[in-house]
């Protein structure tokens, strides 16, 4: 199954969101928004955390961001590939690693179509622990 992005239309590109955006480009786990509004207030980076969040929502919307929710419910947020895929996420560390798995996708199209499915989206988070940190 192929998950294209939806079309909406051009969003202004703000000072505040180009900082945002740029942050995100460097770093390679899921922070929280309250972890990235400290990251850039502590780089001089007037942001609001409401704009952070309205943003984030905005970026996820674009397909330009992933969010995983945690077990308390918090959502975290990191830039990603723009091709459909799935994460490995170290429970210890929070190292995520971006999967595609094709027989994955014609499993949940074959599932969703033998249920009378249609227009079906998914999302898969795998936990674990990374090499670095098992025992």
């Amino acid at each position: 199954m192929t998950q294209t992005r939806p079309e909406n239309p051009p969003r202004r590109i703000t000072r505040q969101r180009s900082a945002l955006e740029a942050l995100l480009a460097e770093l390679e786990d899921f922070r929280s928004a309250q972890d990235l509004h400290a990251l850039l207030r502590d780089r001089g980076d007037g942001v609001g955390l409401a704009t952070v969040y309205r943003t984030l929502q905005a970026l996820v919307e674009e397909g330009q961001v992933d969010v995983l929710r945690g077990d308390d419910g918090e959502a975290s947020y990191r830039s990603c590939s723009p091709v459909h895929h799935h994460h490995l996420v170290c429970r210890s560390c929070r190292r995520t690693v971006e999967v595609a798995d094709p027989p994955l996708e014609r499993w949940a199209q074959r599932i969703a179509a033998e249920h009378g499915f249609a227009d079906v989206h998914h999302q898969l988070e795998v936990y674990g622990t990374c090499g670095a940190c098992a025992p």
